[in-house]
């Protein structure tokens, strides 16, 4: 009557809203989470030991310092302002590196080969990208009112990251040429959802959908996911296994040949010669990494003709995402689903009596759990041993050599909630979804790979409820210092989010191989990761023609007692992040969220702290006015490397009536005429009044206003 119609937001813009981001998942910068003697990458003199942070008086300045130590007896001091030269060192097969010597041509010659090999890498890799952006492909429609029921039939609120991946995903289908998307993203952090809605968006296009994934279980995980989303919509979705028969998959791919079914999920079985798809328009690949030569070949050829999108559950570092930009496209899912807690992990030796207890536990808030025996030949002995420990549970059996019909039932069985616990193999590994199972023993976690733990941990805690894991091994005795090393890791990382620095430690152990090829992890070996991904970043821009000139760093010489006291900041490894986020901060709205971040998990930042803020500030001005050198000698500040005109030099001395500016050296003198006021707060203002007459003079000249 009114006639009035109310649009949500979500109808008229591309884009969620963006909701506050979800605590616990902490987005990764870097990987410098460094304990005395790990190995470490000086940019300038190679790897050395660290030996831990220093608190240094010199001439009566007080400064903090890594302590590094490098071949023989040679060891060097690496002030605040440095250490953004220092990465922590990760190799490609997690063997020891060989210390450098200070003063040699070694490292040198090392940095030289591997930018080399980074700068054909790129040029491969970039040259692949720009034909397939070439490369005419269909240029989907936007949403349509179908896609909008899907969304809002979506029984959570998408994270921010999860929302900014859809939007991601739906742009580049929109686009003339053919998407290869990566969407990078924990355990349990909704890839599956922005599979799906890509999926529907091509189905509402008259397009069908190949989802390829490693295993049967996840491809009937997949599907049921699928066929519950789909439900009230006219979409057909179809699955090809070894749960099927053989007159089963004919029909499924007689059916997906003729364009009756819109979407069709299975493993690489997908990929024989006999799918014909009638009009493919997007192939999803979960965890492309675990598919074989052969079919990363066949895919390569797709990426040419189609859209694809990856999933990946290991995932990426943000220094490799930030390398990469430009050369794939990545979505990187990092917020938590709202309401999920860490896992609680115990790790230690077997008991029959804790292991009694955690299903006891388990029952009495009628969840379920899983009980995992990774050997086939004695697992219904397990099965036994597991029913005498706790006799009121339903107890069911899987393993992958068990009958497809057979593994199918005891599946769905646990799935629908008709046993208690499943005891089983590491066929549970790749993305199974019970939010009822919320406790996992791991009989011996020993045996077990970190990036496969993880993943095996990741099978609970997928719902509001607190999860318990238990990682066991028979003995210390037994405990080789590889597995020791592992399991400490899992232990020490049980935060939300914890993957990224699981995939950097499982890289450590594991190799650089499986993310950048096995032709570069010798370069990765040589020069650490992080100095790797760096060199590799610098290449791409150079080949795309947005290599700026970079400015040599700023040098201070002032008086000025500036660290991080033990009392502020305990820990190492804190106080080691702090000063390197500082050093770091390219811009002053960058180092204000240092400030604010600081504040609020330490409190107010002491004095001492405060001058650490305050020089990288002058840091930063002094860059922006062009500055190569800011020293302070008594009452004297000498400003080196400007190149003031006349004019501006005429602005500056009438804004300082004491200043001098030598126009061969290129150095302006400034006399301190009161010492109330607190130095860094002179030098700063002596600095704001450079950079203003500059800018009056020719603000399009100033190379740092848009960062400051």
């Amino acid at each position: 009557d009114l006639k009035l119609a109310v649009v949500n937001e979500r109808a008229l813009l591309r884009g969620a809203p963006r909701a506050r981001r979800a605590p616990g998942g902490a987005r990764l910068q870097t990987f410098f989470d460094v304990r005395p003697g790990d190995y470490v990458v000086h940019e300038d003199h190679g790897i050395a030991r660290f030996a831990g942070i220093e608190t240094r008086t010199v001439a009566g300045v007080t400064r903090d310092y890594l302590l590094l130590e490098f071949r023989g007896e040679d060891r060097v001091f690496v002030p605040h302002d440095q250490i953004g030269k220092v990465s922590r060192y990760i190799g490609a097969s997690g063997a020891t590196p060989s210390l450098d010597k200070l003063g040699g041509t070694h490292w040198q010659t090392v940095k030289t080969r591997a930018r080399t090999a980074v700068v054909e890498m790129a040029g491969e890799l970039l040259q692949l990208y720009a034909s397939r952006q070439a490369v005419p492909g269909f240029g989907y429609p936007p949403d349509g009112e179908l896609t909008r029921q899907l969304e809002d039939a979506f029984p959570f609120d998408e994270t921010e990251d999860q929302a900014e991946a859809i939007d991601e995903v739906k742009n580049d289908m929109e686009a003339p040429h053919p998407m290869d998307r990566l969407i990078c993203g924990d355990v349990g952090y909704g890839k599956t959802e922005v599979a799906l809605r890509a999926a529907f968006k091509a189905a509402e296009a008259g397009k069908q959908t190949l989802v390829l994934v490693p295993t049967t279980i996840l491809a009937e995980q997949h599907w049921m996911t699928f066929e519950e989303r789909y439900a009230d919509l006219p979409v057909r979705v179809g699955m090809v296994s070894r749960f099927r028969t053989a007159a089963e998959q004919r029909r499924i791919l007689a059916e997906f040949s003729a364009g009756k079914l819109d979407v069709l999920i299975g493993t690489h079985r997908l990929l024989s010669t006999d799918v014909q798809p009638h009009d493919l328009g997007l192939v999803v690949v979960d965890e492309e990494q675990r598919f074989g030569v052969r079919q990363k070949e066949v895919l390569r050829n797709l990426k040419l003709q189609v859209d694809v999108m990856s999933l990946s559950a290991t995932p990426i570092p943000r220094t490799l995402q930030m390398s990469l930009t430009g050369i794939r496209d990545i979505s990187v899912i990092e917020t938590p689903p709202r309401g999920r807690h860490e896992i609680r992990t115990y790790i230690g030796e077997y008991r029959d009596d804790l292991v009694r207890i955690a299903m006891e536990k388990e029952l009495a808030r009628e969840g379920q759990a899983f009980y995992l025996h990774n050997r086939v030949e004695t697992i219904d002995q397990a099965a036994e041993h597991v029913r005498s420990l706790a006799p009121a549970a339903r107890v069911l059996v899987a393993h992958g050599q068990m009958h497809e019909r057979a593994l199918e039932k005891v599946m769905l069985s646990f799935l629908a909630g008709d046993a208690d616990v499943l005891v089983t193999t590491s066929i549970i590994e790749s993305g199974i979804d019970i939010p009822t199972a919320n406790t996992l023993i791991v009989e011996r976690a020993d045996l077990l790979g970190l990036a496969q733990l993880y993943q095996i941990r990741g099978r609970i805690g997928r719902s509001d409820a607190h999860a318990y894991a238990y990682l066991l091994y028979p003995s210390e005795e037994l405990l080789t210092s590889e597995a020791a090393a592992r399991l400490t890791t899992l232990s020490d990382h049980t935060d939300l989010g914890a993957g990224f620095k699981i995939a950097m430690a499982d890289l450590e152990i594991r190799g650089a191989g499986n993310l950048l090829g096995d032709e570069q992890s010798g370069h990765v070996a040589a020069v650490g990761f992080e100095m790797y991904a760096q060199m590799l970043e610098e290449a791409v821009q150079e080949l795309q023609g947005e290599q700026a000139p970079l400015a040599p760093p700023v040098r201070l010489d002032l008086p000025i007692t500036a660290y991080v006291p033990p009392d502020y900041i305990a820990y190492e490894a804190s106080k080691i992040d702090a000063h390197r986020r500082i050093a770091r901060a390219r811009t002053l709205g960058e180092l204000g969220d240092v400030r604010a971040e600081l504040g609020d998990r330490f409190g107010a930042p002491p004095e001492p702290v405060e001058n650490l803020l305050n020089l990288q500030a002058i840091r930063l001005k002094a860059a922006a006015a062009g500055a190569s050198a800011v020293t302070v000698r008594g009452q004297r500040l000498q400003v080196d490397g400007l190149d003031l005109d006349d004019e501006s030099a005429e602005r500056v001395r009438t804004s300082q009536p004491r200043a001098a500016y030598f126009k061969q050296k290129r150095s302006l003198s400034v006399h301190r005429e009161r010492t109330d006021s607190h130095l860094l707060t002179w030098v700063e203002a002596t600095l704001d009044g450079i950079l203003d007459a500059r800018v009056s003079r020719d603000p399009s000249s100033y190379p740092g206003s848009e960062h400051l």
